[in-house]
């Protein structure tokens, strides 16, 4: 089975290149960040015609997560249990979505920016982390791939400058130690061991030319459980996709399971 992940940056304005990726990559299951757009404003009818099924959140043209799926989905969750609220009045954001895809519960998440380093939106997203991390726990011992933007570079070498980030987010310690304490409970990075780094990113802003001279990140993730970790065969950063006119400021992540 092919997973794959991608901040698509708004899925009405790039579905040409979710169908034309999904056919020339033959992914199964395909998780989706910043879709911004209600369920009822997509553009779904193409994808079902090519036999995917769709679990999306999305309220506005902020945030917005989905899963598409050629290989069944039940079990859909909106949210994972505990996640914290934003914003006024306090509510829970499209952030999380969770379905079982062909076996394998794939939670897409879109973590929140962080914005400043001690903005209220930095300290939403380390507790966001927290939370997540907290109840992602009791998966471990079931075929769990949480997948997507995770908006944090973990290492110095998946930014291609840290002085240029030195008083951003992203790169905070306690961002990092967010991100590490997944590792630590058992979940594997099951992408990086086949795109060793360094230079090997996932973001490229749309300023400065980042893109043409490759000054990105490695902020979009595969973390895997433990069973899930021992089924990958093989994985890859689709960085074609990053360049041409439209195109998203993420590339997708791709993973093979045997």
């Amino acid at each position: 089975m092919r997973i794959a992940t991608w901040n698509v940056n708004s899925l009405r304005s790039r579905i040409d290149r979710v169908e034309a990726l999904l056919q020339r990559h033959d992914i199964d299951v395909l998780a989706l960040q910043e879709t911004k757009a209600r369920e009822d404003q997509l553009p779904l009818m193409g994808l079902q015609a090519m036999g995917y099924d769709a679990a999306v959140a999305g309220v506005n043209q902020w945030n917005g997560v989905a899963i598409l799926s050629r290989v069944g989905i039940e079990d859909v969750e909106v949210g994972f249990p505990g996640q914290p609220t934003w914003g006024e009045p306090a509510d829970v954001e499209s952030r999380a979505i969770g379905a079982t895809c062909g076996g394998v519960r794939v939670w897409s998440l879109y973590v929140p920016n962080g914005r400043k380093v001690e903005d209220p939106h930095y300290h939403y997203k380390l507790d966001w982390l927290a939370r997540l991390k907290e109840t992602a726990h009791a998966w471990r011992d079931d075929d769990v791939a949480l997948v997507g933007d995770w908006n944090i570079a973990p290492f110095d070498e998946d930014v291609f400058d840290m002085a240029a980030y030195a008083n951003d987010t992203h790169v905070t310690p306690p961002e990092r130690d967010a991100f590490k304490a997944f590792l630590e409970d058992g979940w594997t990075d099951v992408v990086r061991p086949h795109t060793p780094g360094p230079d090997v990113f996932t973001y490229w802003d749309y300023f400065r030319q980042r893109w043409e001279r490759n000054r990105g990140m490695r902020i979009d993730f595969v973390l895997g459980s433990p069973g899930l970790a021992k089924r990958v065969t093989g994985a890859f950063i689709d960085k074609d996709e990053r360049a041409g006119k439209g195109a998203s400021d993420h590339a997708p992540v791709i993973v093979d399971l045997g």
